[in-house]
């Protein structure tokens, strides 16, 4: 899903025609030292997004536990993503949890490379005047704006890196029936090609930049209106609150369109021959209609977003 840097933002540096040289090296500089940070921190992140993963194509290895809600009522809570994570280091060792690591960096990568490509090909905006009244507010002209250009990147972006994202969850997902289809990038690219043509690495793609649209959308313009109009001038702490206003409405955004991102994960896996996208883990989707549908049923649209208190979906205390 779209993160902090999706937002849009000003950009004040202007070209300058005197040193070329010297502000094409820093402009490697800075995307290199953005490739490695990313890199760092996609690795460090990888378990959490492993485990979320399995959760997400409904693979349960480990039996419930009876606990109790605040109000004393016994419920069962599936395993969390500790005991998830230690149930994968016990079966595959530490470093099974990070499997399908490589394509994942590769994809932070190319996307950093990507949206500062298409940032540079993109022609300046002249600042608009502002009201007086709205020396610290931001047009709406200029919230879209902004917005549309940054959607411009996202698309690009996803479109350049989904290959990579469609191996990744692959790799991971063959943890469920212990396949070892999808081993290295290189030999995977070869593998979907052959079995699945170029449409095979662009499964999933629809919904997942359906989904990242809609986020910067709603959280741009969400946080443009609670700035200029809910946040009052005279409050002594306006500025700090207008600060922290997109971040905390990207929090909210994004729990509304992980359904899209639930539902690009499990076309990615379905039916590509792993045991987590066929029969009985998951049904043969036509579409990703087809797979939100049948989610929407399930009452599972949200299946994986949460790591702790896990609760048994009531669909199958009944069938039990």
């Amino acid at each position: 899903m779209a993160t902090p840097e999706n937002f849009p933002g000003e950009t004040g540096d202007r070209p300058g025609p005197s040193f070329p040289r010297e502000g094409s090296s820093s402009s490697v500089d800075t995307d290199t030292a953005v490739i490695l940070l990313g890199a760092g921190v996609t690795a460090i992140t990888h378990p959490l997004l492993y485990v979320k993963l399995l959760i997400q194509v409904g693979h349960e290895p480990l039996p419930p536990t009876v606990g109790t809600t605040m109000f004393g009522r016994k419920v069962l809570y599936l395993p969390g993503f500790f005991s998830y994570a230690r149930h994968i280091a016990h079966v595959d060792g530490k470093r099974g949890l990070f499997r399908g690591l490589s394509p994942r960096i590769m994809s932070t990568a190319l996307s950093t490379v990507v949206r500062s490509k298409v940032k540079q090909a993109m022609p300046a905006q002249e600042p608009e005047p502002m009201a007086s009244r709205d020396d610290l507010k931001t047009s709406l002209r200029k919230v879209m704006r902004e917005t549309s250009q940054e959607m411009m990147v996202q698309c690009l972006s996803r479109i350049a890196t989904h290959p990579f994202h469609v191996i990744s969850v692959r790799c991971m997902a063959q943890f469920v029936g212990r396949e070892v289809k999808y081993r290295g990038v290189f030999s995977s690219i070869v593998k979907i090609f052959q079995e699945e043509g170029l449409s095979g690495f662009f499964v999933g793609l629809v919904p997942h930049v359906l989904g990242e649209v809609i986020f910067l959308w709603c959280c741009n313009l969400l946080a443009h209106f609670i700035n200029t109009y809910a946040v009052d001038d005279s409050f002594s702490q306006a500025p700090a609150v207008r600060s922290y206003t997109k971040f905390v409405m990207g929090i909210a955004v994004s729990v509304l369109t992980y359904p899209f991102m639930l539902v690009a994960d499990l076309m990615a896996v379905n039916n590509c021959g792993l045991a987590a996208g066929l029969p009985p883990y998951s049904p043969l989707f036509k579409s990703w209609f087809h797979c939100w549908s049948h989610l929407t049923q399930q009452g599972q649209l949200f299946r994986g977003s949460s790591f702790f208190f896990r609760r048994v979906p009531v669909t199958a205390l009944a069938v039990d």
